[in-house]
């Protein structure tokens, strides 16, 4: 390290330093002394003298001590900046960090604000829902808004027999045996028929799976068909819709001939 008898040309205390990069002294010392930005060089009077190199040095430490990014981690990712390449390479690795920090930060405001929108549809504080809610917008599960529909006890019974892989298989093939009940209507396939009947079979298979096999959550299963009008997913709510009534009739139908009524009990009137 140079020593000089004055502060010349080019050069800039620390206490400038500081003012130029909106930090403090104190941090300034902290870092020459964990060895992440040692001054350039020093006046005979002991005082620290920085260079316009050490300002681009000192805004990748800001850069990524603000990513997050440990003290350590960022000593060892620090680049020399001897050459216009190395210059370069610096700035681009710190670009892609911040890229990185928005992206994250762009997926925690629409937790929040998906959070927002689902706490003011809800008609109670629930932080045990709120919390549920949280963990599935942050593995980007989209059927996030499917847990205000159900009370605690339901959904208890649901985390106990499904982890979330099972319950993304099981919306996937509820989208799919929707469509295939709207087609059926559409084609005026009576629901009756022998085409019907075994898609009734797929459909009440779908159920048990949903439920776990355990028929106490039917009722909260049939109370969630018919709130379809508040359901957020637009999509499933014009399948379920398009569907609705034509499932009531080949359910019907195909319990008749079982000779069961697993709904005993449960309104499922779709007239």
């Amino acid at each position: 390290m140079e020593k000089y008898r004055a502060i010349p040309q080019g050069y800039m205390t620390v206490g400038q330093l500081a003012k130029k990069m909106n930090t403090t002294v104190r941090t300034l010392q902290y870092y020459d002394k964990e060895g992440l930005l040692s001054p350039s060089a020093e006046s005979e009077g002991g005082r620290r003298l920085y260079t316009d190199k050490d300002v681009i040095l000192l805004h990748q430490i800001q850069s990524m001590k603000y990513l997050g990014f440990s003290l350590d981690d960022i000593k060892n990712k620090l680049i020399s900046l001897e050459t216009p390449k190395q210059v370069a390479d610096a700035l681009a690795g710190q670009a892609e960090a911040i890229k990185e920090k928005i992206a994250s930060l762009t997926e925690v405001l629409s937790v929040v604000e998906g959070l927002r929108e689902e706490t003011m549809q809800m008609q109670t504080v629930d932080w045990k829902k709120y919390a549920d809610i949280v963990a599935l917008m942050q593995m980007g599960n989209e059927n996030y808004w499917v847990i205000k529909h159900f009370d605690d006890a339901t959904l208890d019974a649901f985390r106990k027999k499904f982890d979330d892989a099972d319950a993304a298989k099981i919306w996937t093939k509820m989208e799919d045996v929707f469509d295939k009940t709207a087609e059926l209507h559409a084609n005026n396939v009576p629901p009756d028929s022998e085409q019907s009947l075994a898609h009734a079979k797929v459909f009440w298979d779908m159920i048990v799976d949903a439920t776990g096999g355990d028929m106490s959550l039917l009722p909260k299963m049939m109370e969630f068909a018919k709130q379809k009008d508040s359901w957020a997913d637009e999509n499933l709510r014009e399948k379920w819709s398009a569907a609705e009534y034509y499932t009531g009739k080949m359910l019907e139908a195909y319990f008749t001939k079982l000779g069961v009524n697993p709904f005993e009990g449960v309104d499922i009137n779709y007239d």
